[in-house]
Formats: C-alpha cells, sequence, structure tokens
C-alpha cells in the first residue's frame, strides 16, 4: 500500500511538471497533437491509480474486517469450547458421584442382608441355648423331688416310713443332692459395674461382668452393650481377633445398638493394626455410608486420609 502511494505521487508531480510547464516552454504554434496525446494519457493513467487506489483502499479494509470477524468467531469458538469442556467435566464428576453413591447403596445392602443372615443363625443358636438350659432345669428338679413310690416310701409289712430328712435337701444330717440352678445376677447393676471397673482400668473384673451379662442375658440390647466392652478390653490388649469376633457379635447380633458405629470402627483400625488394609479401609468406608453423621463417621474420614485413600465425594459430603 505504501509503494502504491509513492508511485501515485511520482505520476501526480510528473503530471504536474507538465502540465504547469510543458505549453509555457513550448511555443504555442510548437505544441503538437502528440504533447496533447500524451496529457491525455498522463491524465488517464493518473485516474487509473487513483482508481487503483481506492480500490486498494476498499479491498484493505474488507480484509481487515473479514480478520476482526475471525477473530471475533475464534474466540466465541474458544468460550464455546471452554464451557463445553466445563460442562463435561460437571457431568462427569456428577455421574461419578452417583456411580460411588450407587455403589456404596448395593454394599449397603449385601451387608444388610449378611448382618440379617447372621443375626437369624444367632438367634437360633440362642434359642438352641436356652431349650437346651430348659432341658437341663427340668432334669435337675425331676432329680431332687423324693419318689413317691418303691421301698422308700413304704416301711416293713407295708407301713409308711416315717417322716425323716430329705436327702439332698440341704438339712443337718442330709447327703448333699444335685447342685442348685445358679441364680443369674441383676442385668443392670452388672452392666454398670463393668463399665465403672473398665472404666478404673480393672479390665480383668470388668471382663467377668460383662460376660456374665452376656452368659444370662444373651437377647438383651445390654448383651451387645457388653460385646462392645469385651471388644474394648481386648483391643487395649491388642488382642485384634478377640476383639474383632466380639465387635461382630455386637454387630451382627445388635444392630441397633447405640454402640455400633464405634465397634464398627474399632474393628477398623483392628484389620489395619494387623496389616489387613483393604479390609480395614472397607470397614471404614461402610462406617461413613452407614452412620454418616456420627463422630466415629469423622474418626474414619480423618484416618482414611491421612491414610492417604481418596474419599468419594459422597463420603466427603458429610
Amino acid at each position: 500500500m505504501l509503494k502504491s502511494s509513492r508511485i501515485r505521487q511520482r505520476l501526480l508531480a510528473i503530471a504536474a511538471l507538465i502540465l504547469l510547464f510543458g505549453p509555457a516552454a513550448i511555443p504555442a504554434h510548437a505544441v503538437s497533437k502528440e504533447i496533447v496525446e500524451l496529457q491525455t494519457q498522463v491524465q488517464q493513467l493518473l485516474d487509473a491509480v487513483q482508481r487503483l487506489q481506492s480500490t486498494l483502499d476498499s479491498r484493505m479494509g474488507l480484509l481487515e474486517h473479514l480478520a476482526q470477524q475471525t477473530a471475533d468467531q475464534a474466540s466465541q469458538v474458544t468460550t464455546t469450547v471452554n464451557a463445553l469442556q466445563q460442562k463435561i467435566s460437571a457431568q462427569n464428576d456428577a455421574v461419578g458421584s452417583k456411580v460411588d453413591a450407587v455403589s456404596g447403596q448395593v454394599q449397603s445392602l449385601n451387608d444388610s442382608v449378611d448382618e440379617l443372615k447372621a443375626r437369624v443363625a444367632k438367634l437360633d443358636k440362642s434359642v438352641q441355648d436356652l431349650q437346651a438350659q430348659l432341658q437341663a432345669m427340668q432334669a435337675a428338679q425331676a432329680q431332687q423331688q423324693p419318689s413317691a413310690t418303691g421301698p422308700s416310701a413304704t416301711g416293713p409289712g407295708g407301713t409308711a416310713a416315717p417322716a425323716g430328712p430329705v436327702q439332698g435337701s440341704g438339712t443337718p444330717g442330709g447327703a448333699p443332692g444335685a447342685a442348685t440352678t445358679q441364680q443369674a445376677p441383676p442385668l443392670q447393676e452388672t452392666l454398670q459395674a463393668g463399665e465403672r471397673d473398665y472404666n478404673a482400668g480393672r479390665y480383668q473384673v470388668a471382663q467377668g461382668e460383662f460376660q456374665d451379662v452376656v452368659h444370662y442375658y444373651p437377647l438383651d440390647d445390654m448383651a451387645g452393650t457388653a460385646q462392645f466392652y469385651l471388644g474394648e478390653i481386648a483391643y487395649q490388649q491388642k488382642d485384634y481377633d478377640t476383639a474383632i469376633n466380639d465387635y461382630n457379635a455386637l454387630l451382627e447380633g445388635f444392630s441397633g445398638n447405640a454402640k455400633v458405629p464405634a465397634a464398627q470402627l474399632h474393628k477398623g483400625f483392628a484389620l489395619i493394626a494387623q496389616d489387613k488394609r483393604e479390609e480395614g479401609i472397607h470397614e471404614l468406608r461402610s462406617l461413613i455410608q452407614r452412620h454418616p453423621q456420627t463422630p466415629e463417621a469423622r474418626a474414619a474420614r480423618t484416618r482414611l486420609t491421612t491414610m492417604g485413600v481418596k474419599t468419594t465425594t459422597a463420603e466427603s459430603a458429610h
């Protein structure tokens, strides 16, 4: 564009010189036809240069306008692509969260079914134990009752024998009889005594009291609490196998007990302490899914984070 402008300026200068000085330097009678034709051609050339300049200017403006439109369109395309990428990323995150939530629900359902099966089996065993205890008590009572017939009931000649001390009755002169059934200790008082001894660090005494609760009241919810404390005693003594068994007895037989979240948390810790990393992580995640608002769930999230385990969006949202 600059070059064409210079050419046009030079041609205009030449034409001006010819127009100004040509007729003045040559006598009027000497002006020939060739000079007139040359002036005409120069004027035509100037007009053509001006038209070319105008065309170049208009086309250059059009090119600049097209370039600006292209730049604007490219910017719009970039913005649209970025928005689309963000939308796709958000959708992927949402789908991933839903998949994790569904997987957690399915896992919880499977765990609930397994827990129900284990609880039914435990109830069946408890019923069998109670039937066995009842039969033993009936047999003991039958042995303690004196026979109404036989040689001991009559004296010589068929007369009734004089009344005397009954054997096994515990009166002086009587022989020891069958052992009487041991009386069950009071439920609530025994559990409270066990909790006091546990908090005081008297683990051996507390263990015996909790075992009494489990033995004499196997179907009561307090037996589940006693199972939890038995697990805690074993956990404090680093007997992780026993602790896990006691925690499972609570989780499988007393799923509504208030100690269930703590039992599941410490079961996960015990598994991790045994280098069963994956099982422990699964237990802690199950705790978060089942009891998300509890302090135990927060402790499970903290432990998973310290282990470098990435929690899902659903697990971190609570």
